[in-house]
Parts: C-alpha cells; structure tokens; sequence
C-alpha cells in the first residue's frame, strides 16, 4: 500500500464524481468530529481500563482493611454498627455488605455527622474499625467519576456524553473512509502498515481504525444508558412500553412492612433470609428508613443472572418482594447485560482482556491520528480538510436526522456548530481547508 492510494486528494484525482465529493464531504467530518473526541479517546480508555481490574487493585490497595484474621464468632451487625458510631458518628447507615468468606470485613455504607457519604471497614469478629474512608475519595470512585464526568460533576458528564456521541460519528466516517475503492483492494486494506514517516503514520492509523471500531464501538453503545440526556430518554421510552428494571434498589415501589410499630428483627436475620431464598453472595443490604420501612437485600454477584432482591419486613422477617434478574422485561435485561459487558464481567477474563484490547486500540488511534494530522497539516494553520460546496442528498439528510434523534446532544452540537460557522466561523476563516 503506498502513500498515493491512500490520500484523498489521489483518490479524488481518479473519481472526480459525486462519489468523491461525498468522500471529501465525509472526511471533513471525520476531521472536525476527532478534534474534539482527541482528548477523550485519551482519557477514557486509560480510566476505563483501570477500572476494569477493580478488583485487583482494590485487593492490592486495600488488602489491609479488606482481609481479616478469622475469628471464633462474629459479633452482630448491631455491635458493629454502635463501634462505628462511637468511632466517626453516623447520621444514617446507608449499606452493609457481608461476604461468605470468614476472612473478608464488613463493609458499612454511611452518612458522618457532617452528611459526608463514607465507607468504614469492621472487623466481624471484635467490631474493631480498621478504617474509614469518604466514598467518593477512595480511588477507584476517583477513577470512576474522572471517567464518567471527568471530575466536573453534572456538566462534566455532558461533556463525555458528547465525546460518546461524535466518536461514533467518528468511527461512522472513518469505516467508510477505510473501505477499499479504487486501486485500494480488500488485500491491502487489511495488510499491515507498511512505508516510514506520515505514510507510516497514516496507515498505521487506517489500519488499526478498522479494528478499534468493531472492538471500541459496542463498548461506547453500552455504556449511552448511563449517560444523562441519552439515558433519560431512554428510561422514558422504557416506562411508556414497559421495559424498565423491576428493581426495587430505589425504594421505588418496594412494599412497607406489615406493621408499623413492635420489635424489629436483627439485621443478621435479614442477611439469613437472603441465603434461605438462595440468594449467590456477597450480599448487600439496606436497613429500613423509618418504623414502616422494610429491609432490601440483594446478591451483589458480578453474574447478572444471579442479582435478585428482596424486600423483607422488619418485625416478622418474612419476604414480601423477590425480583429475580429474569422477571425483568427483554429491553432491561438487555441494557443491563451491556453495562456488564461495559465493565468487563458478562463473560469473565476474556471479557476484561477483549475490553482492555478495545482501550489500547482506542489509545493508539488517538495517538497515530494525532501525529498524522501534525505530519500533513500546513505550518501554523489547522489543516482543515478541502471539502466542496455540495447540496446534500435525501439519504445524507436522513442519515443526520436520525443520527441527530437518536444520539440528542450530537444533533444539538452540529446544530449549534452550524449557526457558529455561518455567524462566526466563515467570517474569521476557521475550518475552511
């Protein structure tokens, strides 16, 4: 593959027909779209791939406060919840979680008296506190929020979200740009890269473009149900056909107990109830809010088959809801087996090893793209691909309507990015080729 074919001004040279003019179109908008998901597609594959091994870094980073020596008998979660509150002060426990494993401590979820959301690890054996945390300073909660909001809360996920929208309107434009035609073979599309310098440089980049879309893109598409102005729409299609989660997680149509004064039961017998109705450890755990609440227990497994729930009454321990993963409708469950996959869990190691492949393929486009662009672009300008005055087809129209509906913040930034270019934009000469 030499650097002729590869170039589109070549490529034009050999099709000056609409075809050109529509690849030419196409790659301007490959161009403008990488400006701004360059940063993003740095950033996020490298959060992203940290917070696929968790576990192996919380185990390493934790493993003093995690493991404990087993003891003869645990003392209750009452006890340990009272040491907890004779240590930090606890406006409100929020969770519990228990592991089978005799070795691993309690894990309690709570507001200090300041409100400050916390986690404190407990010895099951003594209530000793090993430690104490705030939840959202722990480091992989750090990872998690640099990924998902880049650290600026509600419009730093606005942010990501468009990143989202336009690396698949990236990838869109760089598959066809990638697709062979004219002297371009289906051979030489896959063939590895080949020549020195930009060529290098740019094939480089064609050729790993291929695979970083099959592997990046479903991963991208997963992760949309998490994302504010996508994801709320979402839930709203999902409630006006009956799709969403049964899940009573929220409280959200969860059952009161029975009674609303007399005793209550220990939290122990709770987490008792969870293993009576076969419920896969570890299991977490919320304690009532008030003398009418219930508790709700759920198996925290990484196997999304395996999350049931359930609401138990306070005074009598019976169950009065069970939400088995299967109970809830296709679309939900469907949505929920692509958050797995997203994070790495639907189908264990090869999972984590196929998403981390996706992360560093993501990583390196950036960087081959980068470095192609600052190679071919004219000293001190931006380099801004040519494209021709052209009216755009019924199909092209379609293509952006749809785009722009289903992926909401992409349609809004073109619109505005529109608007700009005719007010500002052409006016000061910015991307023009």
């Amino acid at each position: 593959m030499n650097e002729t074919t590869l170039s589109p001004t070549a490529a034009i040279a050999e099709d000056t027909t609409a075809g050109a003019t529509f690849y030419r179109l196409v790659w301007k908008w490959h161009f403008i779209a990488s400006l701004y998901v360059l940063p993003f597609m740095l950033l996020l594959p490298a959060t992203g791939t940290l917070y696929l091994y968790k576990p192996q870094i919380e185990s390493w980073l934790y493993a003093d406060r995690m493991h404990v020596e087993q003891g003869d008998a645990r003392v209750s979660v009452e006890s340990q919840i009272a040491a907890l509150t004779a240590h930090s002060g606890v406006k409100r426990i929020r969770g519990i979680t228990q592991h089978e494993d005799p070795t691993r401590s309690t894990v309690i979820e709570f507001d200090d008296t300041e409100k400050v959301r916390s986690l404190a690890w407990v010895n099951p054996y003594d209530a000793t506190i090993i430690a104490t945390a705030e939840r959202d300073r722990t480091a992989m909660r750090m990872v998690r929020k640099l990924h998902g909001e880049i650290l600026l809360g509600d419009v730093g996920t606005k942010f990501v979200e468009l990143a989202a929208h336009w690396a698949i309107v990236m990838f869109i434009t760089g598959l066809f740009l990638w697709w062979p035609r004219g002297q371009r073979t289906v051979s030489k599309a896959f063939q590895a890269p080949k020549g020195k310098g930009r060529s290098w440089w740019r094939e480089t980049h064609i050729f790993m473009g291929f695979f970083a879309a099959l592997l990046v893109m479903p991963i991208i598409i997963s992760g949309l149900p998490w994302t504010d102005v996508f994801g709320g729409g979402l839930d709203y299609v999902q409630e006006q056909t009956g799709q969403k989660s049964k899940s009573l997680r929220f409280g959200g149509g969860a059952p009161n107990s029975t009674a609303s004064e007399g005793t209550p039961i220990e939290f122990a017998t709770a987490f008792d109830v969870a293993r009576e109705q076969g419920l896969a450890a570890p299991y977490e755990m919320r304690p009532p809010k008030n003398e009418e609440g219930a508790f709700w227990v759920r198996s925290a497994s990484k196997h999304r088959s395996e999350q049931t729930e359930l609401v138990v009454d306070q005074y009598t321990g019976s169950v009065l809801a069970r939400v088995d993963f299967a109970d809830n409708p296709p679309l939900a469950r469907a949505l929920s087996y692509g958050i797995s996959f997203h994070q790495g869990e639907l189908y264990g190691r090869l999972n984590v090893i196929q998403n981390t492949i996706a992360a560093l393929l993501a990583f390196a486009l950036a960087i081959t793209g980068f470095v192609t662009w600052w190679k071919r672009r004219p000293a001190g300008k931006l380099g801004v691909p040519v494209a021709p005055k052209a009216s755009l087809s019924i199909g092209l129209i379609a293509l952006i309507l749809v785009l722009a509906f289903l992926l909401p913040l992409m349609g809004l930034s073109l619109l505005v990015a529109l608007v700009l270019d005719q007010l500002i934009f052409k006016r000061l000469g910015w991307f023009r080729g």
